[in-house]
């Protein structure tokens, strides 16, 4: 990660774009990581001595690029966490599937438990112990060469989810050869966090940021312009 690419900034927030391959936060690997590089943009942006407080808000997994916004303030951490819990954060995907779905649109629920010693995360019965609900909504946007441009709207934030979710039902992420094996076109994981919507912490506006994937395969192969209009 080079520099850190701001798309908003304020007293109280940070919408930040996360590189694909970087974590969200420190990990057991050690590596430099999002919740890092903001605190050190912000020492040394405002020549702040000591700790920097930065608050995670949410994460997106280690593969995952995308919008991600940090808190700048203990106060507005607590807001932007309670809208989370509330459903007011809205956090919406793209992703390119390595098959086209049966149904244009839909709504998918299942019962996931993560296994920590591989870390894979599986669908199961609801009466699994440790079983977590997932819950998400995805369309269809276009569809080319067997393959489908899909935007996926979370409703739970679970690990993994939209990976395993999609795998589900046939269609894993082109790239994801954790679970969709030999199913699962190569490349890289076509996963990305295009849109983030929430309430403001202290203004209350409505805010909305969207950023582009990469252009690289297979986002190229698609029109992604009819998305990304406010």
């Amino acid at each position: 990660m080079d520099e850190l690419k701001i798309l908003h900034e304020d007293n109280h927030i940070i919408v930040v774009l996360k590189p694909q391959g970087i974590p969200s936060c420190g990990d057991e690997s050690g590596d430099e990581n999002m919740l890092d590089a903001v605190k050190e943009y912000i020492r040394t942006a405002y020549k702040k001595p000591g700790n920097v407080y930065v608050g995670l808000v949410h994460r997106l997994d280690r593969p995952t690029g995308g919008v991600m916004v940090f808190a700048k303030t203990s106060k507005a951490a607590a807001r932007l966490s309670e809208q989370m819990r509330t459903g007011d954060f809205e956090k919406k995907y793209l992703a390119v599937l390595s098959a086209v779905p049966k149904e244009p649109q839909g709504k998918l629920v299942n019962y996931l438990k993560k296994n920590a010693v591989n870390n894979m995360v599986y669908l199961c019965p609801p009466t699994t112990e440790g079983a977590k609900l997932a819950s998400l909504e995805y369309r269809v946007a276009e569809e080319k060469g067997g393959c489908a441009l899909a935007e996926v709207k979370l409703h739970t934030g679970r690990s993994h989810q939209i990976r395993v979710q999609m795998a589900g039902i046939g269609c894993p992420l082109v790239g994801d050869m954790r679970y969709g094996g030999e199913n699962a076109k190569k490349g890289n994981l076509a996963l990305w966090a295009y849109s983030l919507a929430f309430t403001h912490p202290v203004t209350k506006e409505r805010l909305r940021f969207l950023a582009e994937p990469p252009e690289s395969s297979p986002w190229k192969y698609f029109s992604l312009a009819p998305l990304f209009t406010l």
